[in-house]
């Protein structure tokens, strides 16, 4: 039996090592702002404020490091571009929560300790972006051939059972095809060496955020159940949003009511039956974005918004690109209809049409549809059945890794798609 290696680097860099990373951070952001501020005055260390602001930022850069980490291990995330909004997050959370109990604490040190946080890990991020290369190496037979077209990665084809794999991420085999006695064998001794074995389509999946169904079987529906206590839990922040927004903004949205019925003649809210949470139909509100127009034939073809629509009109098309139109589903949410995040809630009439023509589609509304989503960020609207079983793909992606870190993904993206307009017709 023939014998080579695939030679990978020895041991992860000391630069992309969480230790390092994170005390480092602490050191640059936290200890040498205190040092700074201690060299006009010792005593400064010792005061009330000063105390409560090192805690506060240690917290806040503690967790806003760990929110970063999570999110940069989604498919398809540059962790860079989340490393401000993360960190304005966690400093904007926690110092709020300081202003509202009252503490005096001390505004250099906060400031100078959020600065000092975006700057250590943008530095991270540019000094580590040749050394955090993904290398995985793949064993022949079945449905690999693909992995390779997926970029963000480097691939190394093992060729004979007697390759040695030296410190590769892992090992990406077709599980379920007929591979020889000689590569299983290999694959177990690739396990017990301490290399991570993965499936093709487990790595698929994390790559590509998507999760591909050709058929469900009990195993994959058990993966596919979404954690109930989060569900739980993202409801009643959804509730106390909702209410929020609702009561804050009615001034604006009472001054978009008014704008969109000076813009064109009808109602300012759109309702609509939807198919929702459970596979109940629900009654969705939102500004309306279109002309009035008589009954169209083919119901079907009147629920589908295609690319530069003409019944939209000018307030519409503003409305559609920031998704002010959405606002009104606030009122959905508090109902216990809607989420924030979640699948997209698509007309009857697509939605039994779809059912129709694409296997398992129903099993997305086993969480409650949202305004936003991880498919919407990703693709954008469609409405054609092949854009849509790519698009359930992504929602089934969704609901697998149903979790707080996605659903702070999906809002720091959605914010980028209200600022670019990325998928509105």
């Amino acid at each position: 039996m023939n014998t080579s290696t695939i030679n990978l680097p020895k041991a992860r860099h000391l630069l992309l090592r969480m230790r390092f990373q994170l005390l480092g951070g602490l050191t640059f952001a936290i200890l040498i702002p205190a040092l700074i501020r201690m060299s006009f005055g010792f005593g400064a260390i010792f005061s009330s404020n000063m105390q409560v602001t090192i805690v506060a930022a240690f917290i806040a850069h503690t967790a806003g490091y760990l929110l970063y980490k999570r999110i940069g291990n989604f498919p398809g995330v540059a962790a860079t571009g989340y490393i401000l909004p993360t960190f304005a997050l966690t400093y904007g959370l926690v110092f709020a929560a300081i202003f509202f109990f009252r503490f005096d604490y001390s505004r250099f040190q906060a400031a100078a300790s959020f600065i000092q946080s975006t700057l250590w890990y943008f530095g991270l991020s540019l000094a580590t972006r040749r050394l955090n290369t993904y290398r995985l190496a793949i064993i022949p037979g079945g449905d690999v051939d693909r992995l390779e077209n997926i970029p963000g990665v480097s691939w190394h084809r093992i060729y004979s059972p007697g390759t040695v794999v030296e410190y590769a991420n892992g090992v990406v085999a077709d599980l379920r095809a007929d591979l020889s006695d000689e590569w299983e064998r290999y694959i177990a001794d690739r396990a017990l060496s301490g290399t991570p074995v993965y499936h093709v389509k487990q790595i698929s999946e994390s790559l590509t955020g998507r999760v591909e169904i050709e058929h469900l079987s009990e195993n994959t529906l058990g993966s596919l159940n979404p954690n109930q206590a989060y569900l739980k839990i993202k409801q009643a922040i959804d509730w106390t949003s909702a209410l929020f927004v609702l009561v804050a903004f009615s001034p604006l949205l009472l001054f978009v009511a008014i704008a969109v019925k000076i813009d064109s003649a009808g109602p300012a809210l759109f309702r609509q039956k939807r198919m929702g949470y459970g596979g109940h139909p629900y009654e969705v509100y939102k500004f309306r974005t279109m002309k009035l127009s008589d009954a169209a034939a083919d119901e079907k073809e009147a629920a589908i918004t295609k690319a530069g629509d003409a019944r939209i009109t000018r307030m519409g098309q503003f409305l559609r690109k920031s998704r002010i139109d959405e606002l009104p589903q606030a009122f959905n949410i508090l109902r216990g209809e809607m989420s924030w995040i979640g699948p997209r809630p698509e007309a009857l009439v697509l939605s039994k049409w779809y059912e129709a023509e694409l296997p398992f589609y129903r099993y997305r509304h086993i969480v409650r549809p949202g305004i936003t989503g991880w498919a919407q960020v990703n693709q954008g609207h469609v409405a054609a059945v092949d854009d849509v079983l790519e698009k359930l793909h992504y929602d089934f992606y969704y609901i697998k890794n149903f979790s707080p870190w996605l659903d702070v993904l999906i809002v720091f993206r959605t914010v980028r798609t209200m600022l670019t307009g990325f998928g509105a017709r």
